[in-house]
């Protein structure tokens, strides 16, 4: 079932010159409660994605990132409302039947490394006899030869192969994750959409887990001179940072900032106060909290949602909801470096 969403998001401010793989307008996700409530999870998400380009999908725990993933995929539970339009290279995404995504989309052109591994993996059957099963529904590989292919795949997410013969329940947390990597790999979908791909695992395995993510954009597709594109969901910024091109940041529902992954973490920086918070709040950074709780996505204030906890805010920020302009949505952004201090607009003067 379809509503209307609150409010028209406009595309994003740089559409990149080759065809997206993924493009998302006006994306909108609302829970009917009991009693008539409704809690809405996703507002207005509104970006593209390129062939061989990762975007990050950043902010804290139930801004409603997983729930956007969830959309993306079609797996939303019943009581569940969508608006807006997600076309991946043609197919649009939130009005494909079930038949649909589960025969043609589903591992074949959205490969999923899930937030819960342990939940994606079939609890009574070996790591190896999963990915032999994956090997052969998505590529086609002869049985005298999945055995090989299963090691492979295995490798290019950095699983142990003295660990295939084991199952889920005899994984650690980190190796449960790098299982489910490895399944969502083995088809070369055209977009991977990873769920917190980092979460259990230390440095050292974040780092390779995340630098094989990498690797599977960089490899020519299936088209000449065409790549994969990633969709990474994660609250780790130091992932982020390590293999973004691109950098979207989520808050109570809606994104709040996208930029570039160098001006992001680099300079200018961000220009939306909660994405600024984000990095400030890193230990190799000024290490400083960002004060107060997000909101209930249930109870969602009139204006910015991010009013109460910003050192700017003013009272137009309690009253208007602000709108994704020129990459941020925010009443008062920091000025861009390069505009002298005498050109800025006022505090509420001129801004959306």
């Amino acid at each position: 079932m379809t509503e209307p969403s609150e409010s028209a998001a406009p595309p994003e401010p740089s559409a990149p010159a080759a065809r997206p793989v993924l493009s998302v307008r006006d994306l909108s996700v609302r829970f009917r409660m009991r009693g008539g409530r409704h809690v809405a999870a996703v507002t207005g998400a509104s970006f593209d994605l390129a062939p061989g380009q990762c975007l990050a999908l950043v902010g804290e725990s139930g801004c409603g990132k997983s729930v956007l993933a969830s959309a993306l995929l079609g797996l939303l539970p019943g009581n569940a409302q969508t608006a807006g339009t997600a076309y991946l290279d043609g197919t649009e995404l939130l009005t494909a039947s079930e038949r649909e995504l589960s025969r043609s989309v589903r591992g074949r052109r959205i490969g999923l490394v899930p937030q819960s591994p342990a939940a994606h993996l079939t609890p009574v059957r070996t790591v190896r006899a999963q990915l032999e099963e994956t090997v052969r529904e998505l590529t086609g590989t002869p049985k005298h030869a999945l055995r090989a292919a299963a090691e492979q795949a295995a490798a290019r997410a950095a699983f142990p192969a003295d660990h295939l013969d084991r199952h889920p329940h005899e994984l650690s947390g980190g190796l449960a994750q790098r299982a489910a990597t490895a399944l969502a790999l083995v088809g070369d979908a055209p977009l991977l959409l990873a769920d917190e791909p980092t979460t259990g695992l230390d440095r050292d395995l974040v780092d390779r887990t995340v630098d094989e993510l990498r690797r599977h954009i960089d490899a020519p597709g299936d088209t000449a001179g065409a790549g994969r594109a990633l969709l990474m969901i994660t609250h780790d910024l130091a992932a982020a940072e390590r293999i973004a091109d691109r950098v979207a940041v989520m808050y109570a529902g809606r994104i709040v900032e996208l930029a570039g992954a160098a001006d992001f973490f680099g300079t200018p920086g961000p220009r939306h106060p909660y994405a600024r918070g984000l990095l400030d709040a890193l230990p190799d950074r000024a290490f400083t909290p960002i004060p107060g709780m997000p909101p209930e996505l249930g109870d969602l204030p009139p204006g910015c949602a991010f009013a109460a906890r910003c050192d700017r805010a003013t009272d137009r920020c309690t009253t208007a909801v602000p709108a994704l302009t020129d990459g941020t949505a925010c009443h008062h952004p920091a000025a861009p470096p390069e505009t002298p201090a005498h050109q800025v607009a006022p505090e509420g003067a001129g801004r959306a």
